[in-house]
């Protein structure tokens, strides 16, 4: 087995072992401790900080780049299995990704904006679909037979042969 740089290390491994793009963008944002500084003991021994810092940062970078390509479709569903299995409403696991940190240092031109709009149309879908799932009261409406009726539509007019033209003869 050849050895692996520091980038492949922490792809394959340690995020290839999380679910999905939103739970690797949270623990990469989890990491980063002071601006541009990510911390992780055993990576820094393993590599060395210098390239361990470099293998985050990249990492982070290609970990909001995914998020900000998936559609938000897919996002949703994501969102959905990651707060479930981290035991809370997918509303309230939205809400505390939306204040956590979660950008790389110097993300990119946008990159911060385009994030919390992702974030916000994600809580915003969410929201909408909790309220869409509550029952809602139904407007009863009148039965079949008591509904009401056009004055044309009685029995004397029902029996008149309909004319051509609308005059009759």
């Amino acid at each position: 087995m050849g050895l692996k740089s520091a980038f492949e290390d922490l792809s394959q491994n340690t995020l290839g072992a999380l679910a999905n793009c939103l739970k690797r963008l949270e623990y990469l944002g989890s990491l980063r401790r002071l601006p541009g500084g990510y911390w992780h003991w055993g990576f820094s021994k393993l590599h060395g900080d210098s390239a361990a810092r470099k293998a985050f940062r990249e990492a982070h970078r290609a970990a909001v780049s995914e998020v900000l390509c998936t559609p938000l479709r897919t996002l949703l569903q994501t969102a959905e299995a990651s707060s479930e299995n981290a035991g809370v409403d997918p509303q309230r696991y939205l809400e505390k990704l939306g204040e956590a940190d979660l950008l790389p240092e110097d993300p990119g031109a946008g990159a911060a904006r385009h994030l919390n709009s992702v974030l916000h149309a994600l809580l915003g879908l969410e929201r909408n679909r909790k309220s869409n799932a509550t029952p809602q009261v139904l407007r009863q409406r009148p039965p079949l037979d008591r509904s009401p009726r056009h004055p044309e539509d009685t029995a004397e007019s029902a029996a008149r042969p309909a004319t051509r033209g609308g005059a009759e003869e």
